[in-house]
């Protein structure tokens, strides 16, 4: 393809427009530069990581509508990140109720069922003695309290609870978690109170493994044998936070089908850990109409418990958000002498600003108790106050009083008739297989096979790598460029300088070549080892020369920790990570991007520079090799049909071959939606090239293209990108 040649003013114009945009660079910095310059950026990204013990603000929308449309992403944010992104069949559930314990005034029965093949859920079931036919129903995730629905303060921490006036009664105050349900069961209501993985009876995990897991299992980690934590499990969004909501979810599904259930009337409580589940569990489903989590919501510490964390889970969001989500529906919550201690001045604020724009101003409250981290009576009262206003359980008078709590014996679900399940490494296992292969079941049900399908494989695909990548195309005016050096080449001008995304503080050492005949299109040449792969010594590489001689413009940049990024101008080895001892994923990348997602924003920001220049190229084209093949698939999948081409050598690569958590491609999800082949597909119609691949290995991708009215190209290798984009 030939296009007429840029007059010389043009190409002045274009050299200015490429400098004006940011600040000059110091005189010193306009030496000669040729090769592989060094450009040292300073680069925001470089800092501490964001941790759970960061801050996190929220900032009310303003408008309902701006609201609605943040609300849809932060929910698929956490499903992708719970790993419901579809959200997984959900059959009638056959629980087994057993067991009934008669108290004065309510009875207790037990509950086992599964919310999975494999995966159990367990707990007691409190009513009324004399129920009526519908009733007001509360869920209680327990929280990480010792032995969860076994828990017993013990003496000596009751003795402190009543002289503080934590507790009034003796039974009341020993058994917190019991007296909860109990008052709820004597105020009419149903209540089930639930175990988390591996407490009391203990789910189908141990506690040890899904709330205490500190180190990697090497025996654990491959492609064929993994287990929860590892790579594998990350690469299909499977971790302890995502089967604890699932649990929830489906305690949900099971209650709301009794017919005793007042559907119109669910309420959700739980304290620290089981406040994490009651928000999250009240964000994701609108059938809870009001919940009181307690001691967790705060603009501080997010949750510490490896159940409390899972990868892109608080990537640009946090709790007071999450909470928000329940809006319009009420919402409470307590704040103590722990990271919840400035609820009141820090989130409720911003909380009611939002209640209001929903004109809900009542439906939000927080209070604070000068007590330890608890669930205690003042901040019962404080619940049955909200419990009795917001499910209209019209009680006069609440007060509490002593009881006979369960013993175990009483409490436990399991028995000779109901034994316990196998618990092993090798239960899990087949746990995590059962949840892999219902998955890839729902994405192979996705193949888009007509223009039907493809929509909702780019709704629910598409919707997944949104979230895994985490950032759309920069906007027109977003980036600048920091011209570092110019310098005139045989038949080319070379610039080197510095790419800056503003309002983020990202810089990118980046290199432009310029024709003499410019025909008005751009490649971006995406090398996984950086900018100095476009060069062999202090000239353009054979490849890149190809182009230029043809008229096409060449941007390449380091990508972030390549290059100039580094000390030695190599790639890193390991992704970083946060200061936490315990070898979980969740504690990185659920408060920061992927390095392989950061990577794809580079990309980005080169494209949106690129497309939105001033000289408004007439094409551009993205190119990616050497590893970065499906940085520039994904890149493409976001950009669309902003870019006129993709042409991507994968060199085979799978995300599924993984096995390090720290490895630097390490992108959650990944296997779950596809791998590379499902980026590729969501390229379509983009024309495509790609090299490593064929049309067996990369069907999925076939199957989009056909599907929009396209082709792929195949190429041998990636010696012939260059001769694909001349056409």
């Amino acid at each position: 393809m030939t296009s007429p040649n840029v007059s010389r003013r043009s190409l002045l114009k274009f050299t200015a427009s490429l400098a004006a945009a940011g600040l000059t660079a110091p005189e010193a910095l306009f030496a000669t530069m040729t090769g592989a310059s060094s450009l040292k950026p300073n680069d925001a990204r470089l800092g501490a990581l964001k941790d759970l013990n960061g801050y996190f603000p929220f900032t009310p929308s303003a408008s309902v509508e701006e609201w609605n449309k943040r609300k849809e992403y932060v929910i698929r944010q956490m499903k992708v990140a719970c790993g419901i992104w579809p959200m997984p069949e959900r059959p009638p559930i056959q629980a087994t109720v057993h067991g009934r314990v008669e108290r004065d005034d309510y009875t207790v029965d037990r509950v086992i069922f599964e919310s999975s093949p494999g995966l159990l859920v367990t707990g007691n079931l409190y009513l009324p003695k004399n129920p009526s036919a519908k009733m007001a129903t509360i869920l209680c995730p327990h929280g990480h309290w010792a032995n969860g629905r076994f828990h017993d303060h013990g003496a000596d921490l009751l003795k402190k609870e009543l002289a503080s006036g934590g507790e009034l009664f003796e039974s009341v105050g020993r058994h917190p978690l019991q007296s909860r349900c109990v008052q709820l069961a004597r105020m009419g209501c149903m209540v089930f109170i639930y175990d988390m993985l591996g407490y009391a009876d203990g789910s189908s995990l141990t506690q040890a493994l899904a709330h205490g897991f500190g180190k990697q299992r090497p025996e654990l980690s491959s492609p064929e044998h993994w287990g929860l934590f590892s790579a594998q499990s990350e690469l299909r969004c499977l971790n302890a936070m995502g089967l604890q909501t699932w649990n929830s979810i489906r305690t949900l599904d099971w209650i709301t089908s009794r017919p005793d259930c007042d559907t119109k009337r669910i309420g959700v409580t739980g304290a620290s850990g089981g406040g994490t589940q009651t928000f999250i569990l009240t964000a994701l489903d609108e059938r809870v109409t009001s919940a009181f989590p307690a001691v967790m919501v705060s603009t501080a510490m997010q949750g510490g418990c490896t159940c409390e964390n899972a990868s892109y889970l608080r990537v640009n969001t946090g709790n007071i958000e999450f909470a928000a989500l329940a809006a319009p529906r009420p919402i409470a919550m307590t704040g103590a002498d722990d990271w919840t201690v400035e609820i009141e001045s820090k989130g409720l604020p911003e909380l009611k600003k939002h209640y209001v724009m929903m004109g809900v101003p009542d439906n939000v409250q927080a209070k604070y108790f000068k007590f330890p981290h608890n669930y205690n009576h003042p901040s019962r009262m404080m619940m049955y106050d909200f419990f009795n206003r917001t499910l209209n359980l019209g009680v006069d008078n609440i007060a509490e009083r002593e009881y006979v709590p369960l013993t175990k014996d009483e409490a436990t679900v399991f028995n000779a008739q109901h034994p316990a399940p196998d618990t092993s490494e090798a239960a899990e296992v087949r746990l995590l297989q059962s949840l892999d292969a219902a998955s890839k079941k729902q994405l192979a049900a996705l193949a888009p096979t007509d223009a039907a399908k493809l929509k909702e494989f780019r709704k629910v695909v598409g919707g997944a790598l949104d979230v895994m990548i985490g950032r759309a195309l920069p906007e027109t005016g977003s980036t600048e460029f920091e011209k570092v050096a110019e310098n005139q080449r045989d038949g080319f001008i070379e610039f080197t300088g510095l790419l800056k995304l503003k309002a983020r503080g990202e810089v990118l050492p980046t290199v432009y070549f310029l024709p003499s005949n410019w025909n008005r299109q751009v490649v971006l040449w995406i090398d996984g080892e950086g900018k100095k792969k476009a060069y062999d010594g202090d000239k353009p590489s054979a490849e890149i020369m190809k182009l230029i001689k043809a008229g096409y413009a060449i941007g390449a940049i380091d990508l972030y920790l390549t290059g100039d990024f580094t000390d030695d101008g190599k790639p890193v080895a390991q992704m970083p990570i946060v200061n936490n001892p315990r070898e979980f994923a969740g504690y990185t990348l659920g408060y920061n991007h992927p390095l392989f997602s950061q990577r794809v924003h580079d990309i980005l920001t080169l494209t949106s520079s690129t497309i939105y220049h001033a000289e408004k190229p007439e094409k551009v084209h993205l190119v990616g090799v050497n590893g970065a093949g499906p940085m520039v698939a994904a890149a493409c999948a976001i950009a669309g049909t902003k870019v006129a081409s993709a042409a991507v050598d994968t060199a085979g690569y799978r995300f599924g071959s993984i096995t390090q958590i720290r490895d630097v491609n390490l992108l959650p999800g990944a296997v779950r939606y596809g791998d590379v082949p499902a980026m590729l597909a969501l390229c379509a119609p983009v024309k495509l090239a790609v090299a490593g691949e064929t049309a067996t290995t990369a069907a999925l991708t076939v199957q989009a293209y056909s599907a929009a009215g396209a082709n792929v190209s195949w190429l041998a290798n990636g010696s012939a990108i260059a001769d694909w984009i001349k056409g």
